[in-house]
């Protein structure tokens, strides 16, 4: 079987195609990056996928809904609210898969949205848990809740730019 191969490689040669040695295919695989191992060893089928992205989301949802019961405690609320958006947003990724999710959320057009609504994020979990003020917590979970529509808004085409202008139309001050 050997031989078999040897001829095979030698074979290849003649013809010009390029000769895949074994030590050069092993490199190749050691020097995947972590998001290509996480892809590759973690294949879902479609129905799994879509499971996955239904209970996900449906925790999530969950999550923000009943972190309207403890709307007085900011702690509790800002962390199951927070945790229930990313919930949510990650239910994507078992849609589309988790490389796919970063490139799309650090694409150009939506770079900014992603950077405010992630910011928003680590705001209203500083404001619940490390300042505890109710009112600010309030305010920083309705910056989330805008960055969130604001991120949504970036994966409709023109969406942001007809929300731009529906804003501008009706806080115009000239008449």
């Amino acid at each position: 079987m050997d031989k078999m191969n040897q001829a095979f490689e030698k074979m290849k040669m003649l013809v010009g195609m390029e000769v895949e040695d074994e030590q050069r295919a092993a490199e190749e695989e050691n020097s995947l990056s972590f998001m290509d191992d996480l892809n590759r060893n973690c294949a879902l089928t479609t129905k799994q996928r879509f499971y996955g992205f239904a209970i996900c989301l449906s925790a999530g949802l969950a999550c923000t809904l009943l972190s309207m019961l403890v709307f007085f405690n900011p702690v509790k609320f800002g962390v199951t609210f927070t945790l229930g958006n990313l919930m949510a947003l990650g239910s994507t990724a078992f849609l589309i898969g988790p490389q796919r999710q970063v490139t799309m959320m650090l694409d150009p057009a939506r770079i900014y949205a992603t950077a405010l609504y992630l910011a928003s994020i680590i705001v209203a979990l500083f404001c619940a848990l490390y300042v505890r003020n109710k009112l600010l917590t309030l305010l920083a979970i309705i910056l989330e809740f805008s960055g969130l529509i604001w991120y949504s808004l970036s994966y409709i085409p023109f969406a942001r730019t007809m929300v731009s202008k529906v804003f501008m139309t009706c806080f115009d001050t000239e008449f």
